[in-house]
């Protein structure tokens, strides 16, 4: 059970948005080499995704509260929980409420407090569904997807540390239908993929509100439900929110 508990950290840490901040986290593994569409057409897909989650109001987002439920299935084992998150510039925190037990992690701008000892995951500007915000930026670099993927619409983001997060793209709306990233934790690549099945529109930026996710861990293979009941954006968050547990 103790590695079900893991797996759902992880997951709900990537859909929530919510990553560990330590420098001595994990290594990206090496990319797959991006088919050769031009430089230009890609990042006008990237720029017209960036739009349809609401443009500079996205790229200019200050701080985003989620709550809601998630239904994780790992190994053959079912595990509802409840998850409250936010992050406010590179303070964030998550709160984990399970049938086996409640779970917290906290990054408070200089540490990090987690309740599972030497956990580190890639950091919210360099993977996922955050990183859209950086188009424009010219620190992460936008790219066609790589060929395993051509037939698809979307985008590559690499993000200035190395890791990379592929975009797919809804032909008529523009927005992300799904996304694949990947990474190394202790050796071993994970790779995570996203599906979204329905947004919500809070003052003007679209966020997923529900989605399913796939964690290929090796061996493992975990699978959530994630359905989001409330989602604040751009509102005032109090420091002592970020406070490190004592």
């Amino acid at each position: 059970m103790k590695s079900s508990i893991v797996l759902f950290v992880i997951l709900l840490v990537f859909s929530a948005t919510a990553f560990s901040q330590n420098g001595s986290g994990p290594k990206q593994p090496a990319p797959e080499k991006p088919a050769g569409a031009s430089a230009t057409a890609s990042m006008d897909v990237a720029r017209a995704t960036l739009a349809a989650h609401g443009g500079d109001k996205l790229r200019k987002l200050n701080s985003l509260v989620v709550k809601g439920s998630v239904d994780l299935n790992t190994m053959g084992q079912a595990m509802p929980g409840a998850f409250s998150t936010a992050f406010s510039g590179e303070k964030y925190f998550f709160d984990i409420n399970s049938a086996m037990q409640q779970l917290k992690q906290v990054y408070d701008g200089r540490e990090t407090f987690s309740s599972i000892a030497g956990f580190s995951l890639p950091p919210v500007t360099s993977v996922g569904f955050p990183i859209l915000s950086k188009v424009g930026d010219t620190s992460y670099v936008v790219a066609a997807l790589p060929e395993t993927a051509k037939k698809r619409k979307g985008f590559r983001i690499t993000a200035p540390d190395g890791f990379y997060t592929d975009f797919y793209v809804d032909e008529k709306t523009s927005q992300i239908k799904g996304y694949d990233s990947a990474f190394e934790i202790g050796g071993r690549v994970v790779t995570t993929s996203v599906d979204v099945d329905e947004f919500l529109t809070v003052d003007g930026i679209v966020v997923p509100k529900k989605y399913s996710q796939r964690f290929d861990l090796g061996p493992i293979t975990a699978y959530a439900n994630f359905k989001a009941k409330e989602i604040l954006v751009n509102s005032k968050i109090e420091d002592s929110a970020f406070a490190i547990p004592k």
